[in-house]
């Protein structure tokens, strides 16, 4: 109970004092999930907007692949990126491998179809509403995706937030092509496991603590986004 106790208060001490470390691996790890989620909703929501809008041959196949990839096993993406990285694959010479961008890599990878897979959804029932009105103006197909996308911008912030938080909370691929380098690739959550099989409960616990706060965050926001947008359209 004493060892407890002293977590606690060294936990405390840690997140008012702003310790170094804990601020350099808090950042680090924001800024390699801000970078995924950025990448993976420039590509996730033109592609979810695309399958959803337009009638193309294996369209269904696609949907199909996109759903079943938003359950990928994260540490077979980031066996995946190791292997394309690592010094026999077709990437590495880049010399891209235990670097915070390879980390970067694979929560792109891990998190794109979540996106795209939800703005597909999304967008597949807002056309439903909109077609026939987008076809009586003879709208291009590139024009009725734009459109799409910008009707439905509130429910598309949703789903960006909904793939940041797949990608803070993300530690199997990160592990396997960061390596959880001290200074270099260590992230909240590699750190997490890490210090608490060391038994250094304080900065777990710390750590612990800002994570569920930015979870918490997140949700939040989500719901303010949802409840702007229901009251947009009421």
């Amino acid at each position: 109970m004493d060892d407890f106790s002293e977590s606690l208060r060294l936990t405390f001490h840690l997140l008012i004092s702003l310790e170094p470390e804990l601020v350099e691996i808090v950042t680090l790890s924001l800024w390699v999930s801000l970078s995924a989620t950025a990448l993976a909703a420039i590509v996730g929501l033109p592609m979810g907007a695309a399958v959803a809008v337009l009638r193309f041959p294996g369209r269904g196949a696609l949907t199909a692949l996109l759903n079943a990839s938003m359950g990928l096993p994260p540490v077979v993406v980031g066996l995946a990126v190791y292997l394309l990285l690592s010094r026999a694959g077709p990437l590495g010479e880049l010399g891209l491998l235990f670097t915070p961008q390879a980390m970067v890599i694979a929560q792109f990878l891990l998190i794109t179809p979540i996106i795209a897979a939800l703005a597909r959804q999304t967008l597949a029932d807002l056309d439903a509403q909109s077609r026939e009105q987008l076809q009586v103006l003879n709208t291009r197909p590139a024009r009725m995706v734009t459109a799409l996308l910008w009707d439905g911008r509130f429910s598309l912030v949703t789903t960006v937030l909904a793939g940041f938080g797949r990608a803070i909370a993300e530690v199997g691929a990160v592990l396997i092509v960061g390596g959880n380098i001290s200074g270099v690739t260590r992230v909240m959550t590699s750190t997490i496991a890490l210090e608490t099989s060391k038994g250094n409960l304080a900065l777990a616990l710390a750590l612990g603590i800002i994570l569920v706060t930015i979870a918490l965050s997140v949700n939040l926001l989500v719901m303010s986004v949802q409840n702007a947008a229901a009251r947009r359209y009421a």
